[in-house]
């Protein structure tokens, strides 16, 4: 229950510091819509997607309007398309992708996720297809996101799929070239990746989820910050001592303990109105290209000159177990990814942080021991080898694995263009400098394929 003082914190943080709900993510299970027939498929897909998401951006709109409270995106997961499409070869996989994408046009939302393939052991016939269909399938549509898990704690880490995505990344940039590469965007390659995650490009529904769910996402840096700002102006705790990185982890907290129950509740409304079961609130520190809405600057309000700095592994590992703590202590449903996430274009203090050389592709990898996700939204030269792009994903995964946590690789080679050139997307993708990649050669270690195996602290039975 928030006290009278909270209410007004959060009052406050809704008129002054921008809160809102960053996504309300409708999950839908796709298995009851399976088909050996494509075009029954299609139909399938399309009649359960109208009937479940016709409503789900005017009841987003008016309950967020009710609450004061805007729901900036409005989204829908599906299966992974890889185990619902099975029968169907590459070129029936891209069907499939533009019929999602005709669908999540026609229900006005603004991305759709669950193009994916779960591959950490091996390949069925779906995921073959459907990795072989990416290129084409994300190049011909707009809404749809992809994922494909390639490792887990459990199995280790799958390298023929991780050369296979390295190879598929660049393919995806050339089939997407007049825009940038933008088709990476879209494309995430994951170790460990939740069922519930309401972010793209990662969302999708898993197959011990419900049949139709609503997860939300609450993001809120742009308020963290102005919090520890707060905090900082006095410089004194309540007792009048000056204050520590102790203080600074509690006002973290607290301020995820407040944007969590709110999320919570306009999430759990929006389902009451759908008559839909409300699934899980995802707590992440997701960043957008607006100025105050960044995470970065939050590592300035903790006395770092910029992101990238000596210091900030440690500020991020700080960032997201507050983060965690004060979502954990709210919810009894927190899930998804629930911490700080660190996307280069997407966020401005960030961009700005690599354009100007604070920030490095190794220092970012660092980073992602302690955080949520991995190496996300990094433009980098066109030209980067296939087998360098496969050992940056083989290395990103191997943190999850080790450390039984989830993290990922988004790349975007831009094609045409070198470290140094900047490439812009648009909208929440941001802009970005191209980046450099470390140097030296994989060549030899991702040809070599097969499978690292699962570390020891696997075998929990």
């Amino acid at each position: 229950m928030l006290s009278d003082r909270e209410v007004t914190s959060t009052l406050n943080m809704l008129r002054n510091e921008h809160l809102d709900v960053r996504t309300i993510t409708l999950g839908i299970s796709l298995f009851d819509c399976a088909s050996h027939d494509l075009d029954l498929f299609i139909g399938n897909i399309r009649a359960k997607l109208a009937k479940y998401a016709s409503r789900l951006v005017s009841v987003c709109d008016e309950v967020g309007s009710r609450y004061g409270i805007p729901i900036v995106n409005k989204r829908i997961s599906v299966s992974p398309i890889a185990v619902v499409g099975a029968p169907f070869g590459s070129g029936g996989m891209v069907e499939i992708c533009r019929a999602l994408d005709a669908a999540a046009e026609e229900a006005g939302v603004d991305f759709l996720g669950g193009f994916s393939a779960l591959v950490d052991k091996g390949f069925a016939k779906g995921d073959a297809n459907l990795v072989e269909a990416l290129p084409e399938a994300l190049a011909s549509t707009k809404r749809v996101c992809s994922s494909i898990n390639v490792a887990s704690s459990r199995t280790g880490i799958n390298m023929d799929a991780v050369a296979l995505m390295g190879r598929q990344i660049l393919a995806v940039a050339e089939a997407t070239r007049e825009s940038g590469g933008i088709g990476c965007a879209k494309l995430v390659v994951f170790a460990n990746i939740p069922q519930d995650v309401p972010f793209m490009a990662g969302a999708y529904l898993g197959v011990g989820e419900p049949d139709v769910v609503i997860n939300v996402g609450v993001s809120g840096p742009g308020v963290v910050r102005k919090a520890i700002d707060r905090a900082l102006q006095s410089g004194l705790d309540s007792t009048g001592r000056p204050l520590t990185l102790l203080d600074m982890a509690e006002v973290i907290k607290t301020t995820a303990y407040k944007v969590t129950r709110v999320g919570q509740m306009i999430g759990t409304q929006v389902a009451n109105e759908l008559g839909l079961p409300f699934g899980v609130a995802d707590l992440s520190l997701a960043p957008t290209p607006a100025v105050g809405d960044s995470v970065g600057e939050i590592f300035q309000s903790l006395g770092l000159s910029s992101i990238g700095a000596p210091g900030s592994t440690a500020v991020l590992a700080m960032l997201n177990d507050a983060v965690k703590k004060g979502g954990a202590f709210a919810s009894s449903s927190v899930g998804g990814l629930s911490g700080a996430f660190i996307p280069v274009s997407e966020d401005s203090s960030i961009e700005e942080a690599a354009r100007k050389g604070f920030l490095s592709m190794e220092k970012l990898e660092a980073m992602t021991s302690v955080c949520s996700v991995g190496l996300d939204m990094i433009a980098v030269p066109g030209d980067t080898p296939a087998e360098t792009i496969s050992a940056i994903i083989a290395d990103e995964m191997a943190i999850g694995v080790i450390n039984h946590k989830t993290t990922a690789v988004r790349l975007i080679p831009v094609p045409g263009k070198g470290v140094g050139e900047e490439v812009s997307f648009g909208g929440l993708l941001g802009k970005a400098a191209i980046m450099s990649v470390p140097k030296g050669t994989a060549s030899g270690f991702i040809t070599l394929g097969g499978r690292i195996p699962a570390p020891i602290s696997s075998l929990k039975n």
